[in-house]
């Protein structure tokens, strides 16, 4: 009997696709008619690229084709050695693609704008509206005790297509979601991230000690420290001062807004970096900062660069990285810093933030360069080094 290459594979995928999904690594990265392919986490540090049947959409669902998804320091945390336990799953949650398919109850999004097929898409967290925080304190979303994020979902049997890795994303009931059609595939893949920066802003607000003429510390600059100077450059601050040790790093950082630099490769010494922050605040400190690095001894560090009186937005451990020591005596009461957390974003600060990459668009503030490597879906592990290796700034999963 004489089976040709393609009906080999057509029998192949038909078989695999009754025993419920497979990897698909050998096929072509264009999943089959109604299938779709993800890059499912099914161990540390080991994605493999799997293809399912794409299921039945209900009336109050919505199916995009993905075109791209930013990866986030808390995917490579999760693929280095699944702190939240939830392998097997498939990661993502910095996504936007295009609506394919729209159940027939969904006619706005979360902002209430008009939805239409072929309209470009990205999602937020999504609160249960029933814990503690959410009965009680409904102007703080993001202290929802089991927010939920599309790519942080558990895989399960009904539905596969829950993570931005992926060639499709089921949306369902009760999400959050927004129409973002005037915004690049760039934009789009950094929104998550900037409202992770909007939010902070404002948390940072709350101390009083943030304004127009504040002198501002930014430590760390990879993509969260990245993004919160452009934040504050097109909120009107005119003095950032970036800290880290990758010149390329804060040459971006200049790019986006940064006024004074410190390399601690070249000044290593904690008593050097205070000096230098000094010397540029007229010897006080710095009014405010914000510390973005996972460093516990950075944590530690940052209470030296700011003046008496200043202030203090902790953003830097979105997992738990280990314990800090500070000085209650020295670093807060004779200072009276006022220190505050900043934890994800609500889904109500979207369109604050897609207010906010249009404003730094039309500045010509370079965000979009913050996207260094883009992957397809079944090199995910290499992306994932990419990020640890520091190799560049944002990694990006783009769809081929």
């Amino acid at each position: 009997m004489d089976i040709n290459a393609n009906e080999i594979e057509s029998i192949v995928r038909s078989v695999l696709s009754q025993m419920g999904g497979t990897t698909s690594s050998a096929f072509s990265a264009a999943p089959a008619p109604g299938m779709a392919r993800v890059a499912m986490l099914t161990a540390a540090k080991q994605f493999e690229v799997k293809e399912f049947p794409i299921p039945a959409i209900g009336d109050d669902e919505i199916l995009v084709k993905v075109e791209g998804c930013g990866v986030c320091g808390t995917d490579v945390h999760e693929w280095k050695g699944d702190p939240f336990g939830y392998i097997p799953l498939v990661l993502g949650h910095e996504g936007t693609g295009e609506i394919v398919q729209l159940g027939k109850n969904i006619t706005q999004d979360s902002q209430g704008k008009p939805i239409h097929v072929g309209d470009k898409l990205v999602t937020s967290v999504i609160s249960c509206g029933h814990c503690h925080n959410c009965l009680l304190h409904p102007d703080s979303p993001q202290l929802c005790e089991n927010q939920g994020v599309y790519g942080l979902i558990p895989d399960n049997e009904k539905n596969h297509l829950c993570g931005w890795f992926s060639t499709h994303i089921r949306i369902t009931k009760g999400s959050t979601f927004f129409v973002v059609n005037d915004l690049s595939l760039e934009q789009r893949m950094l929104l998550e991230l900037a409202a992770v920066t909007t939010h902070a802003l404002e948390q940072g607000k709350k101390t009083g000690r943030l304004h127009f003429d504040s002198k501002v510390l930014v430590q760390g600059c990879g993509p969260v420290g990245l993004m919160m100077i452009a934040t504050l450059h097109v909120a009107g601050v005119d003095s950032i001062i970036a800290v880290d040790g990758n010149a390329k790093r804060l040459e971006m950082a200049k790019r986006l807004g940064a006024t004074g630099f410190v390399n601690f490769k070249d000044q290593p010494t904690l008593e050097q970096r205070v000096a230098a922050v000094k010397g540029m605040t007229m010897g006080a400190g710095a009014d405010f900062a914000y510390q973005c690095t996972g460093n516990p001894g950075a944590a530690s560090d940052v209470y030296k660069y700011i003046r008496r009186g200043g202030g203090l937005c902790e953003m830097g451990f979105f997992v738990n990285n280990g314990e800090c020591t500070i000085n209650p005596h020295f670093d807060l009461c004779n200072k009276e810093i006022m220190l505050v957390g900043s934890w994800t974003y609500g889904a109500h600060e979207y369109p604050i933030t897609m207010a906010f990459l249009r404003r730094a668009k039309a500045m010509g503030v370079p965000l979009e360069e913050l996207i260094t490597h883009r992957f397809p879906l079944d090199q995910m592990n290499e992306a994932m080094e990419t990020n640890l290796s520091q190799q560049g700034i944002k990694i990006a999963y783009v769809a081929e």
